[in-house]
């Protein structure tokens, strides 16, 4: 299974569960791997910051890529950043070789002129090699590395391989209008563009010329069934879904514990057995949880998924 740069719809950020005891959950794997397929993702991208990847030991993340392939009947891309090209390289050769589709790459946070940014990609699809399909990520509130869409063009202009951008700029809709105000001049070939940031301005992003969303939400169905309206061109309807889940999408993008309030959601729909992290982690406190569970009961007043 492959994606390129046609990709639309949904492809699921995966979370790894765990036990209590910090040991990996590969029933929970199997169930949240169909949970995403039966919610309409395209796609499946695991082993990203949400997937808690810098946590996992070398072989953990091989059985957890091997896992997930496996089962799954869509797509799957693979978190491979790694401080240095070494390990990247293992693992997105390990990846590619058990049947992941691709693999995604941010920059380290270390970089900040336009050249670093640029020759620090063509170090990683050399490493990886120019033959894996690959993601670009831009993550500047996380990573600290700010990609223009200058810089963006450049990256994908020089490497063919580079087939999508997972964008999660902040203000960003004016970067996903510039880009394809660049590929409509013929500055840039097609890519596809698929958003970040929780969802939290998928409001806009679709009409603004993204191709869908790669996100952690909990609600991975409402995100199809968003991104399904606004391609039908029921605006009203999708901003009336979108509405109704923006609190909930909101409070989940305090940094450092949207994780937590995810594995929570993804507890409470019954898709895993804990919401336990790896350590070091951030959890909810009591009043956090009550507070997720109150916006839980008042969007179920509105979508019913969210009744359990």
């Amino acid at each position: 299974m492959t994606f390129g740069i046609e990709t639309k719809g949904v492809y699921a950020i995966a979370t790894t569960p765990f036990f209590e005891d910090g040991s990996i959950d590969f029933a929970s794997i199997d169930r949240l791997t169909d949970f995403y397929e039966e919610s309409g993702c395209t796609g499946i991208t695991i082993l990203g910051i949400m997937g808690e990847a810098p946590k996992m030991e070398p072989e953990e993340s091989r059985a957890i890529i091997k896992r997930v392939v496996s089962r799954a009947k869509v797509p799957i891309i693979v978190g491979v950043s790694a401080p240095g090209f070494a390990g990247m390289r293992s693992l997105a050769r390990d990846a590619m070789d058990m049947g992941a589709a691709g693999v995604m790459i941010a920059p380290t946070p270390a970089l900040r002129t336009d050249d670093q940014i640029v020759n620090y990609f063509a170090g990683a699809v050399e490493a990886v090699g120019d033959d894996v399909p690959w993601v670009l990520q831009d993550y500047p509130l996380t990573l600290t590395v700010v990609m223009s869409p200058g810089v963006i063009a450049r990256i994908i202009t020089n490497h063919p391989s580079c087939l999508m951008l997972k964008h999660e700029d902040w203000p960003g809709l004016e970067k996903v209008s510039k880009l394809r105000a660049m590929q409509k001049a013929g500055e840039l070939r097609p890519f596809s563009i698929l958003c970040g940031n929780g969802g939290v301005f998928l409001d806009f992003e679709p009409e603004r010329g993204a191709d869908g969303a790669m996100t952690g939400y909990g609600f991975p169905d409402m995100l199809t069934e968003l991104i399904g309206l606004f391609a039908a061109g029921k605006r009203e309807e999708a901003h009336d879904l979108f509405d109704a889940h923006l609190p909930l999408i909101r409070y989940e993008q305090q940094a450092g514990i949207g994780l937590a309030i995810r594995k929570h959601v993804l507890k409470r729909r019954g898709v895993i057995t804990s919401d336990a992290q790896r350590k070091p982690a951030q959890m909810l406190s009591a009043t956090a949880k009550a507070e997720v569970d109150y916006l839980l009961t008042r969007l179920a007043k509105h979508d019913r998924r969210a009744a359990f």
